[in-house]
């Protein structure tokens, strides 16, 4: 597949470009700060310079036309409220409906364990925003015609990927970036997981056998 992949210098991102790139995937890799081109490039990807936060329905369309696939995995980081709704929520859901309109059919969301419209997190949390602004593009990914998979990792952490999840896990815990970036690669390469919410932690199944499970 050739795929647009969001926020391409994420922690996430760098990670995954790579597998991506192994498993024999085109991967164009979409980054603001020019001077970031050298690390995605490093991966194997392409960099592909445009900001956003800032883009026309045109310039969506531009950015996604001849993509098979768009992984999002772009994130203002949560500090600041009017930036996160910008690029959480605006930007992502601008990003599914130029998908549909150019036919980059298969979309996958990095989102979060407890992403939901109830997700309970009160106005005065500073989490609030970004729980707001996932719920809602994930809402709008879901009423799409897209081939959607929504990721919901728990909480990231820097530790070495393991290859290994839970992916029937009910309580959130932490997994690692780098298992992130594995089932990423891993959900793209099943057509089971389309129009699927998966959650999961770092485990003890390897994450090939855990997707393969997904029905």
């Amino acid at each position: 597949m050739d795929i647009a992949l969001i926020g391409g210098h994420g922690k996430v991102a760098l990670l995954a470009a790579p597998l991506l790139v192994e498993a024999g995937h085109t991967v164009h890799s979409v980054i603001r700060n020019p001077e970031h081109a050298g690390d995605v490039e490093a991966t194997g990807a392409q960099a592909v310079l445009s900001d956003i936060e800032t883009l026309d329905a045109g310039g969506w369309d531009d950015l996604l036309r001849g993509r098979d696939a768009v992984v999002w995995a772009a994130g203002a980081g949560g500090g600041n409220p009017e930036r996160t709704v910008a690029v959480d929520q605006d930007a992502a859901i601008a990003s599914m409906d130029a998908a549909q309109r150019v036919g980059a059919e298969r979309y996958l969301m990095v989102s979060y364990f407890g992403a939901s419209l109830d997700h309970g997190v009160p106005e005065d949390n500073p989490f609030h925003a970004y729980a707001e602004a996932k719920a809602r593009a994930d809402e709008h990914l879901r009423g799409s015609e897209l081939t959607w998979t929504i990721l919901g990792p728990s909480g990231l952490t820097l530790e070495e990927p393991t290859g290994r999840i839970d992916l029937t896990a009910v309580e959130s815990g932490t997994v690692s970036r780098g298992n992130v970036a594995r089932t990423i690669v891993a959900a793209l390469a099943r057509p089971a997981t389309a129009g699927k919410f998966l959650t999961y932690n770092d485990g003890e199944q390897e994450i090939g056998e855990a997707f393969d499970a997904v029905r």
